[in-house]
């Protein structure tokens, strides 16, 4: 198969003085409630080669598990509408700055914990202490996505949850691959492995996707084999 980076991208990143291929591999539109390990096997493990890594987009798993959903549909009460205003907006995305993805947030970690994250973070941010409202309410609602321009439609229109049990998914999924396998939540902001085989080097992972060489859009490529080469 003849690979090529997605538009913008690289196809060779250097890690640790070694070279490392990443092939973002196309996929059809997958649709929620499709079995992951299924859009694996179809597109991944036919090319897969001894000692590469599999890595594949959090979104993706999400909506395989039906954790992403048309704004459309979500309703949200005015406790979120009320909530979201006081978020602060970057131009990396709104977070849980809007009301759908404030509800989701409600709905992910209940709404005694989303207040106290709220009211602590009310009290140090003055202080010059960031970050404390999503060491309170935890990963999961820092990893909440909200509707994007750029994301291959309908996903455009959906916001979305992080992947339930990342861990267990990825291992899994490297069970039946016989190669490593992460889930990686890679954007403007930065890296994060979310999910990851026993075998995975997180350090690898985040080199290797500092400029995120998957793509959401028009590219379709959620899923990226990564392989050393001389």
């Amino acid at each position: 198969m003849q690979w090529s980076p997605n538009p913008g991208k690289e196809l060779v990143r250097l890690f640790e003085g070694q070279q490392w291929a990443r092939y973002p591999v196309r996929t059809h539109v997958v649709q929620p409630g499709e079995n992951i390990a299924e859009v694996v096997r179809q597109y991944v493990a036919p090319h897969l080669q001894p000692g590469d890594v599999l890595a594949i987009s959090e979104k993706v798993v999400a909506i395989c598990q039906r954790r992403a959903f048309p704004v459309d549909e979500l309703q949200p009460r005015p406790l979120a509408r009320w909530l979201s205003r006081f978020v602060t907006k970057t131009p990396h995305g709104i977070g849980i700055g809007s009301p759908v993805t404030m509800e989701l947030a409600l709905r992910e970690a209940g709404v005694w914990r989303i207040l106290l994250a709220a009211a602590v973070a009310a009290l140090t941010r003055p202080l010059g202490i960031r970050g404390m409202f999503y060491r309170i309410a935890g990963r999961s609602v820092a990893a909440i996505d909200g509707p994007t321009p750029y994301t291959l439609p309908p996903y455009n229109r959906y916001a979305s949850l992080a992947p339930k049990d990342p861990d267990g998914v990825a291992q899994r999924l490297a069970d039946q691959l016989g190669a490593p396998v992460a889930i990686v939540d890679a954007n403007d902001l930065g890296v994060e492995v979310l999910g990851a085989s026993r075998e995975v080097n997180h350090q690898l992972i985040v080199e290797l996707f500092r400029d995120n060489p998957l793509g959401q859009g028009s590219q379709q490529t959620p899923l990226c084999i990564l392989r050393r080469i001389a």
